[in-house]
């Protein structure tokens, strides 16, 4: 039986999810559909928590909508998830940042991490997003070609 839940989760994996640290400040693009149409809506806000592995991650993304705290979970995998992208690495110490939700103003700033370690996982996004794009392409000109 877990051969054939491997198989199931081998299939539904996305190719590439970006690397995440609880503390970074991600956009989640969100596919929502309003009656017959679908469009991407972002969703921008502070990585609490990583839960589950493999296919079953799920990030907990918070953000202050007119000064009221807003949490959402996406699960990594969902075809509803278009992307994740970071736009800022946050220096934290643990790996639950839960005590951010009793925090106003402020204090629910996270320390943006700076240096050798933030430049170096930029980079490391970058390429692996081009070299995922490029597979992409690649694959869809064999697609074409057939």
């Amino acid at each position: 039986m877990s051969s054939l839940i491997q198989t199931l989760e081998a299939e539904m994996t996305k190719d590439f999810v970006t690397a995440l640290n609880a503390g970074d400040t991600v956009e989640v693009h969100y596919l929502i559909r309003e009656g017959e149409k679908e469009r991407v809506q972002l969703f921008v806000g502070t990585v609490l928590a990583i839960q589950g592995a493999g296919i079953r991650t799920a990030i907990v993304v918070r953000r202050i909508v007119q000064g009221e705290g807003v949490e959402r979970i996406f699960p990594l995998h969902s075809p509803r998830v278009r992307d994740v992208v970071v736009t800022r690495r946050g220096k934290v110490r643990r790996a639950k940042l839960y005590f951010l939700r009793d925090r106003v103003g402020k204090k629910t700033r996270v320390t943006e991490l700076l240096g050798d370690k933030a430049r170096a996982a930029k980079v490391a996004d970058a390429t692996a997003r081009k070299a995922h794009a490029e597979a992409q392409a690649a694959a869809k000109a064999n697609s074409e070609e057939a």
